[in-house]
């Protein structure tokens, strides 16, 4: 099953047959979906839902994964099981928790999960059903997990990685925060040193849409020859890091670890050093 999924191929399927999870985020976004939302949707939170947010953003970024056993209770409250066909989508392109959650479902273990290809935006101009208020559904028997199944770094394991040049390390943020020319989320701007920078927003075509997965590889192949062929990706707190994770498992790369804590963690932990690119 590919990663992507079209608003067009989501409004053929049979209703019964898959979960859709709203996954769109800020200090309005559960309002916004009670309000309007694609029919039958679930509301999945990424501060809540997706992450474990601690008190100290140096050891864990600002949005650290939270517990399997956690996630897992989560999905038995959203009514997801182990055969279920999940579809996300936020109102970001996906680049925001809704790739997130791919990542996690994918990790835990679920096999079949898909990102809304444009997102509630391009929803809404291909005419997908939509609903407003809470929907009604029945919790699922519990998922046992030991661990995240997909590779997860840490801090010290991209030092290492970029101390042994063993693998390329890739900053998904934009190209003014790379650089270090300014930092709307984190106390400080810069990059860390040696990685280098692809930002998210070339995965997609002017409309939204996730470039064809032919273009994307090609692109990625030019972008990483010459480079160690094993990549970490990371952002600002490891959410919109998973949406390059899912362009390059939508082209046909294997599946790259993430680091969790990104920027977010890098440029808050005492004696590590930031570099500029002005």
């Amino acid at each position: 099953m590919l990663p992507i999924i079209s608003p067009s191929e989501l409004k053929n399927l049979p209703n019964e047959n898959h979960i859709v999870l709203d996954a769109r985020v800020g200090k309005d976004a559960f309002q916004n979906y009670l309000t309007r939302h694609i029919k039958g949707a679930r509301f999945i939170d990424l501060d809540k839902d997706l992450a474990e947010i601690g008190e100290n953003a140096a050891f864990g970024g600002r949005h650290p994964l939270p517990s399997i056993e956690k996630f897992a209770q989560t999905l038995s409250n959203l009514g997801i099981s182990e055969n279920s066909h999940v579809i996300v989508y936020d109102d970001k392109n996906g680049a925001n928790a809704a790739a997130r959650a791919w990542w996690m479902l994918r990790s835990f273990g679920l096999k079949n999960v898909q990102v809304l290809d444009g997102g509630f935006q391009n929803a809404e101009k291909e005419q997908v059903e939509f609903s407003s208020g809470e929907e009604i559904f029945e919790k699922s028997d519990l998922i046992k997990k030991e661990r995240w199944l997909l590779p997860v770094m840490g801090l010290e394991d991209v030092e290492n990685e970029l101390t042994n040049n063993s693998s390329t390390v890739i900053d998904v943020r934009d190209a003014y925060r790379y650089r270090g020319e300014s930092e709307p989320i984190d106390l400080v701007a810069g990059h860390i040193p040696g990685a280098i920078n692809i930002p998210f927003s070339e995965n997609l075509d002017e409309n939204g849409y996730f470039l064809k997965p032919d273009i994307l590889k090609k692109k990625y192949s030019e972008f990483l020859k010459n480079k160690p062929e094993n990549l970490v990706i990371h952002c600002g707190s490891g959410v919109t890091a998973c949406h390059t994770i899912l362009a390059l498992d939508y082209a046909g790369f294997q599946i790259p670890g993430l680091y969790v804590g990104s920027w977010s963690e890098w440029s808050r932990r005492e004696g590590k050093e930031i570099a500029k690119d002005l």
